[in-house]
């Protein structure tokens, strides 16, 4: 399927953001306004809403889905388009794991919940109106992100 570049980081921004709230993490706004570094930008705010059973998992969940939900809609995977997340996610699963082996073993079965956890209606359904509302406004609130998401529960 092809996909314009715009159409797929207000997807790859908005599969940060569902999977960060989802986990109980805040946002303070989703962009896909580029800069020299970037096509686009979740930032999600410190601190939690709700309690964590592991915070590094979390953190790892939110860095995969951005390429995840790129992936469910493209039908590929942009490993190098998601080269930032991807060297943080290394960071943290090495700091996990202890080494390389263990790391690719246990960054697999976090990819995989990650895809999981944006199969769920409530999830995509959120992805979907997030990007559609991105590529419209280019910027939004983390307050709106966080209203649409509960909308779709």
């Amino acid at each position: 399927m092809e996909v314009d570049y715009r159409t797929i980081t207000a997807y790859h921004e908005a599969g940060h953001a569902v999977i960060a709230i989802s986990v109980g993490r805040p946002i303070h706004k989703i962009s896909i306004i580029p800069n020299k570094t970037r096509l686009g930008a979740c930032e999600v705010k410190k601190g939690r809403f709700q309690p964590s059973q592991d915070w590094l998992e979390d953190e790892i969940l939110i860095l995969f889905a951005g390429v995840a939900a790129e992936a469910k809609l493209t039908g590929r995977y942009d490993w190098k388009g998601a080269g930032q997340d991807l060297r943080s996610i290394r960071q943290l699963t090495l700091s996990r794991a202890g080494d390389i082996t263990r790391a690719e073993k246990l960054e697999r079965r976090l990819l995989s919940k990650t895809e999981h956890l944006l199969e769920s209606e409530t999830a995509w359904k959120t992805v979907v109106q997030i990007a559609a509302t991105l590529l419209e406004k280019e910027t939004i609130s983390g307050r709106n992100a966080m209203h649409l998401f509960n909308m779709n529960r």
